[in-house]
């Protein structure tokens, strides 16, 4: 897989898996509401060139509900949501991203490791709506599950705003 990388358009709300510089698979995905940004604290999309530095979740239900990188041993279902409606919900996988750029999105105040951006699982009606996350790239739960078991940790993603 050293030919595989993910291409996230901002503009376009998708996700590209890209296989030996061929497009494989597109996925629609929901970005921050802030729109794209690097900085600490900011709720927007990272940009440039990251990898994935953790897959977290694996072999959990689709729609395991988490917390802090950890299943909180609920199953997200609509009711739930409905009874917590205040929550950001991270569901089914985590891929923990990490910055390539030192000083742009790696490092200090601008590290996407340590903003907790991820590529997770959402409750897939609020994937109708526009951009909504914190920062992070949200997808539909049955497409982050079936991307999380084709790629391996370290691939790299590449995310812009055209």
């Amino acid at each position: 897989m050293a030919d595989t990388y993910l291409d996230v358009s901002i503009a376009n709300q998708r996700l590209a898996l890209i296989e030996n510089g061929q497009t494989v698979k597109t996925y629609p995905v929901s970005t921050a509401k802030n729109g794209p940004g690097e900085r600490q604290g900011s709720e927007c999309t990272p940009r440039g060139w990251h990898r994935v530095r953790a897959k977290i979740g694996g072999g959990q239900p689709v729609f395991t509900v988490f917390k802090s990188r950890r299943p909180t041993g609920e199953i997200y279902n609509p009711e739930l949501g409905r009874l917590y409606p205040e929550r950001d919900w991270i569901l089914t996988r985590i891929l923990w991203l990490g910055g390539l750029e030192p000083g742009f999105n790696r490092y200090g105040n601008v590290d996407s490791t340590w903003r907790y951006i991820y590529i997770h699982g959402t409750p897939d009606e609020g994937m109708q709506s526009p951009p909504a996350s914190h920062g992070c790239i949200r997808m539909f739960n049955a497409d982050v599950l079936e991307l999380f078991d084709h790629l391996e940790a370290g691939v790299r993603i590449y995310i812009h705003e055209d």
